[in-house]
């Protein structure tokens, strides 16, 4: 359950105004508000690496709802997706052959729409499937370019349909000028390919319209909710108070947010 951009904002303004701290303007709320989010979101990648040794080491508490390593997987649950990268020769502008075979990608820009896709946070497991008698849906090997061309010369290790290899040639930019996204040339030429993802997490936006006093009135017409998960909302509201504390230049909400954030903390991995 993602977070409510409009709770975390009022609930930031009445904890400011209360205490006649200053006022946080939507801008400057949607900026740290987004810095804040991908702060926690990756503190999700080292704190599972801490939580996985205490796993190895059988010093982990594995109860249900108090297992951490289980907790933190949960909290990545929205952003994890299976996406199918696009031959690219069906994609307009895109050139086919890139040195050793055909390439795969996640373009930037959907070439259908138009419009962005969502933008790819780590790359994980990549399946190639080869359609026909026998069907063939293998895990790909990931390897270095250099790899790639020496497996690909040697009779013995040749990747076949049953262990397929591949390697991240760079960008995919089609027309000079659009951002890059993700690509991959496998071998053997599957018929697809698909790959499980962690995508980055959206930014908040709070959107307003002005009142008739000139105040700010909350719009949910193009207004993003934070994309975490509704146990992170202390989290988001210590942690951007905190920032507020720097841009009002006030040490005493810099302070206690800081000391409501490592009590949260302390609390999660204790």
């Amino acid at each position: 359950m993602a977070i409510s951009v409009n709770t975390v904002y009022q609930t930031v303004l009445y904890i400011l105004n209360k205490e006649q701290r200053g006022y946080a303007p939507p801008d400057e709320f949607n900026s740290i508000g987004a810095q804040v989010q991908l702060e926690i979101f990756n503190s999700y990648f080292p704190d599972g690496n801490q939580v996985n040794r205490q796993n190895q080491r059988n010093t982990q508490n594995d109860t249900e709802y108090f297992n951490i390593f289980d907790n933190l997987s949960y909290r990545l649950t929205p952003f994890v997706q299976e996406i199918t990268l696009l031959l690219n020769n069906t994609l307009a502008g895109a050139t086919p052959i890139y040195g050793d075979g055909i390439s795969f990608s996640y373009p930037l820009v959907d070439p259908t729409s138009g419009s962005l896709n969502p933008e790819i946070y780590l790359f994980g497991e990549v399946t190639c499937i080869y359609t026909g008698s026998p069907r063939y849906e293998s895990v790909a090997q990931k390897t270095s370019k250099k790899e790639y061309t020496r497996i690909e010369k040697s009779n013995l290790t040749k990747p076949t349909k049953s262990y397929p290899i591949y390697y991240n040639y760079g960008s995919y930019n089609p027309s000079g000028n659009i951002p890059s996204g993700y690509s991959i040339i496998p071998s053997p030429l599957p018929d697809s390919v698909t790959a499980s993802v962690i995508m980055r997490p959206s930014p908040p936006i709070w959107n307003f319209t002005g009142g008739s006093y000139g105040q700010y009135i909350y719009s949910s017409s193009n207004s993003n909710d934070f994309s975490l998960d509704i146990s992170e909302q202390t989290n988001l509201v210590t942690n951007i108070l905190k920032y507020f504390g720097i841009v009002i230049n006030d040490p005493t909400i810099i302070q206690t947010a800081t000391q409501e954030a490592a009590k949260v903390e302390q609390n999660e991995k204790a």
